[in-house]
Formats: structure tokens, sequence, C-alpha cells
């Protein structure tokens, strides 16, 4: 890719796949997946619940419910009581439990492989150009083939830390981008520190992202694109919806809107959740990374369990348990919050769905979309099981000239997935040519 290669370590003999240069050492065993109590308790309730359930099911207190949806339901739920009741108690307990612990075992090992790895990202940060307390700002554009063209912004989410969109010489968006002749800028968010102390969303918003606005004004004399991925797409709209002259487009990339689109009462009942707890992260300063880790978890909380029972049957060496290393070390890789933060983000958005009733404001202005005259390109990935699709479409709906893609991606695939470059990267590219 041109433009990776300067800021990539690449042994020699040849280019590197992704991680190869870091096999040769495994330096510690990872602490993760994070947080690994909450992963082994959601594995070991599986398991136990299924043996707990046993007499139950041979007893007959557990009955099907009487609607069932459809009759061909119906009837293979009448077979299995059937089969069931004929099996033998002891031989089916006895292969239940050698059924789980050969689960359980597969499980263990893919988490163990997984851990052991010797996998390490090792690309090279490119320089930064603008610093602010715990945030700076990366210019991907300096590399011996990269282009000077137009400028974008790039801002992740304040969650998690901004490599996923530089994960690695393969997977890199950033680079891509700059390979395109392009000048992307990155701004790494940083963990909240004592500069950081008190920061709500209006001070990420306006001090830091604007101070990064301002540095690649300063250096480019030339409007820039503004790119949002997740989260950083409502700030990135903030910032817009603050300085719509300083920008040529806004591209947003799976980012929520309508929170209560399709699942409003699971937000409703995350907001009241955190009720009780409000006091002792005032006294904190922070939400722990550890909390918001579980919190994303129980979205789906047999996700581990599946992927790494998975992973137990991929060959260390291969590319594809690279791929998986990668990937799994920046999801446990994330930032914790500050308490403002959280609470704009989990009350106002989730609990209130302020956004989307008009209520969201920063700096005292409202943050409104339907007046936001830029060409915006939203691009809403149809498999995402993080922000439901429902909710970014309603962004995508709001903004009078927005220009809307469909990939049919899940949320992380979209940046990183095998078929990433054809269905988000080129287009996108395209779009911003464009602009």
């Amino acid at each position: 890719m041109p433009g990776a290669s300067a800021q990539t370590k690449t042994p020699k003999g040849g280019p590197a796949e992704p991680g190869s240069a870091a096999r040769a050492t495994a330096p510690h065993r990872r602490a993760s997946p994070r947080p690994l109590p909450y992963h082994l308790a959601a594995a070991t309730a599986v398991w136990t619940s299924s043996l707990a359930a046993l007499p139950n099911w041979k007893s007959g207190s557990i009955p099907f419910p009487p609607n069932l949806g459809s009759a061909d339901l119906a009837k293979r739920a009448a077979a299995l009581r059937a089969d069931l009741a004929a099996a033998p108690a002891d031989a089916f307990a006895e292969a239940l439990t050698r059924e789980l612990r050969g689960r359980a075992d597969r499980f263990l090992t893919g988490l163990e492989a997984y851990r052991a790895h010797p996998y390490r990202r090792d690309l090279v940060d490119p320089p930064t150009v603008w610093e602010e307390g715990g945030s700076r700002l990366l210019d991907f554009g300096t590399g011996a083939d990269a282009g000077g063209g137009r400028p974008i912004l790039v801002v992740p989410s304040l969650v998690n830390r901004h490599y996923v969109l530089d994960l690695d010489a393969d997977s890199s968006l950033m680079r891509y981008l700059a390979g395109r002749g392009l000048r992307p800028y990155l701004i790494d968010w940083g963990s909240p520190g004592p500069a950081e102390a008190g920061f709500a969303l209006d001070d990420y918003i306006v001090r830091r992202l604007g101070g990064a606005l301002d540095a690649v004004l300063s250096r480019s004399g030339e409007a820039p694109v503004l790119l949002g991925y997740c989260m950083g797409g409502n700030l990135a709209l903030a910032l817009a919806a603050l300085r719509p002259g300083a920008f040529a487009g806004l591209a947003l990339l799976a980012t929520p809107w309508d929170f209560h689109a399709e699942a409003g009462t699971q937000a409703e009942a995350l907001a009241t959740a955190f009720e009780p707890a409000w006091p002792y992260f005032e006294d904190l300063g922070t939400v722990p990374v550890d909390l918001l880790q579980a919190l994303f978890a129980a979205l789906d909380p047999q996700l581990a369990l599946r992927k790494f029972t998975a992973f137990a049957a991929l060959d260390p060496a291969s590319p594809e348990a690279a791929r998986f290393v990668a990937l799994e070390d920046w999801l446990n890789d994330g930032l914790a919050l500050t308490t403002p933060v959280a609470r704009d983000c989990i009350l106002g958005w989730y609990g209130e769905n302020r956004p989307a009733r008009g209520e969201w404001t920063v700096a005292g202005m409202p943050i409104d979309p339907t007046v936001l005259r830029l060409p915006a390109l939203v691009v809403v990935p149809a498999q995402d099981r993080i922000v439901p699709p429902a909710s970014a479409l309603a962004l995508a709906e709001a903004l009078p000239d927005a220009t809307l893609r469909r990939p049919a991606l899940g949320h992380i695939g979209m940046i990183v997935g095998r078929r990433a470059r054809r269905s988000v990267w080129d287009p996108l590219a395209r779009w911003i040519e464009e602009a």
C-alpha cells in the first residue's frame, strides 16, 4: 500500500504479514479479554444452567409454551420433548456432562491460546503535529509515497483507542487514504488524566477537536473533510454544526443518532442501572474501563464464549489467528471516560435520547443535523450489532444533503474486515476526492 512502508517495521527478506515482526517473542501473557471475570462467569453460567435445567426438563416441570409461533416449531418441540422423555436419565446426564466439559475445554484452550499468543502490534506512529493534555493529532500524510492532497480530520470514539483505524499494515484505513494521495489526520484522544479532569463532551468537542481542526487548517490552508467513526461521528457532527464553514464535507461511519430506534427499553434500562453508581463515579472522576467493557459485553453475553471456542481451532501461526489477536487486543485496550462524559452519553443519549429529540446542545447550541448545509456521506453497516442500523439511518434521513451507503458488514468489519476496502474504503475515498 503506498505510504505504508515508511511507517511500518518490515523484517529483512520481504514484506510482513500482520504482526510477523512481533512474533519472535512474547514478553508477557495478556490479562485480557477484559473484564476476564465477567467472561468466565458468563461462560460458566451457560454450562451450569444446562446441568441445572436437566432435572426440570425430565420431570416436565418446565413445559413448552403453548404458543410457539408456528405449527412446525411446535411439532419440533414436541418431538424434542418425547426424545428427552425416552432417553435413559443416567446416560443422558453423563452425555450432557461430557459435552459441557468438552465445550469448556475448547473455550479455555482458546482463551489461553489468545493470552499467550506472541503477536504484538508493531506499526510505528506517524508524526504528532499537535497535542494538548493527553490528546494528540497524527499526520498520516507524511510518508515517502503519501500525497499532500485534500486534508481529512478523522475522529474516533472516546471510549476505544484510535488505532482500529490503523490496525496493521493490511488493515489501515488511514494509510490507505494517504496512499490515495489524500492527507488524513487522526486524533488520538488518549486516556483522561489531570488535564482532562472534569471534562464533558463540550470540552472534547470545542477545546480538543476544535484545537485539532485549527492545527489542520494552519498546516493545509484548505478546508478538510471531517470523518467520524461510531461515537466519533457524533463529536464530528457537533463540531460541523459549530463551525460549518470550516469543512468541505462530513463523512459519518456507523454513527448512532436515535438511541431509542430499535432498543429503546434496553437503552433506558442502561441509564437506570447507572443511577445508584453516579455518586461513586463523581468521587472517582472516571468510569473505569472494565465497567465499560462489561457493558459492551452485556450486549451479547455469549460472544466471548463463541469467539474463543472458535479461536481454539485455528493454527496459532496462521494469518487468521494473528488477525484475531490484533483485533481482540484493540477491543480490550479501551479507555476510561470522565464522569461528565459518561453522564452526557449514558443519561443524555441512551437514557433520554436527546440527539434525536433535538435536545442535545454543545456550547449552548442545539446540534440539529436538519440545518447543516454540508455535503455528507453516511455509511450504515447493515449487520451492525453495536449501533442498530435504524439508529444511524435516522441521521442519514435528518441531514439535508446526505448520500447513504449500506454495506453488508458489521460495525468493526466495515473498518478492518476483508471486504472493508471494496465496500467502504474505496467508495469513501472517491466521495472525499469529489467533495
